[in-house]
């Protein structure tokens, strides 16, 4: 398949992506009851109402099951096994816990991978009815405009990171809370708008201490579509290498800035 065809194929999977959170998460916004999983983590209907209507539409699209966020670990092992030739990975609400509070900051992330490796992907967040999208060699796109939208930091020291505090090392988040060597930093509470808002250039340099696949399937392909690198914190082995894994990732939009990044956190963890 052309690059051409595939990015006719991801801006057909974001309208479908659009249509269904418009339907199925927006009219709950703000409505919303919070639930806890066994494993302490939030959920609401909204969640459960939109994976369910992903689960139903997206194999009509393109073939392939459907893992997901809300399903149990041992359903997500066998479908990730038999997903070689094609395995939906979808997050209906990430940023649950700012939907359930009313933080306009949550995105619905979509990936569509062949042999485990994503090929399409879609972040939207229906408040701000921003789609960002991307497909294997056909780069990535904000509602139709390629990103990046802005260059990258001319160097670390002027750059804007995006750091998941909770979830580093005390070591290493002591060293960046006193000795920063970025500018300034954000956490928005949704890791997959957080990758998004690399690819566009709204952050030049991200870390995170702990994303499963879901988070980052998507958010992955569209930051290197758009000329982004990420690797595991670690620096070991392949964000794709399962559904069952906690990962660290460290990212930024372009090279340059990704080596200064990597090489300043890996010899503080």
């Amino acid at each position: 398949m052309s690059a051409a065809q595939r990015l006719a194929q991801v801006r057909d999977l974001q309208a479908i992506v659009r249509e269904i959170a418009q339907a199925e998460i927006l009219p709950r916004y703000l409505n919303s009851t919070r639930q806890r999983k066994s494993d302490g983590s939030l959920f609401t209907e909204a969640d459960l109402a939109s994976q369910q209507a992903f689960t139903t539409v997206l194999p009509r699209f393109l073939p392939g099951a459907v893992l997901g966020e809300e399903m149990s670990a041992a359903e997500q092992a066998t479908l990730w096994a038999k997903g070689v030739e094609g395995l939906w990975c979808i997050d209906p609400i990430d940023g649950t816990t700012n939907f359930a509070n009313g933080i306009p900051l949550f995105a619905v992330s979509i990936a569509y991978l062949v042999n485990h490796q994503p090929v399409l992907g879609v972040v939207y967040n229906p408040v701000t009815d921003e789609a960002f999208y991307a497909a294997r060699g056909a780069g990535a796109w904000l509602n139709g405009t390629e990103l990046p939208l802005r260059g990258s930091a001319s160097s670390l020291r002027d750059a804007v990171a995006g750091v998941d505090f909770k979830r580093i090392s005390h070591h290493l988040g002591d060293e960046l809370a006193v000795r920063p060597p970025y500018y300034s930093q954000r956490n928005f509470g949704s890791s997959a708008l957080e990758w998004c808002f690399v690819a566009a250039g709204r952050l030049d340099v991200y870390l995170h201490g702990g994303q499963m696949l879901w988070d980052y399937a998507a958010g992955n392909l569209i930051l290197s579509e758009a000329g982004g690198i990420a690797e595991p914190l670690n620096g070991g082995g392949s964000l794709m290498s399962g559904p069952a894994l906690k990962r660290g990732v460290i990212a930024a939009s372009c090279p340059s800035l990704f080596a200064d990044w990597a090489a300043w956190i890996r010899t503080r963890s």
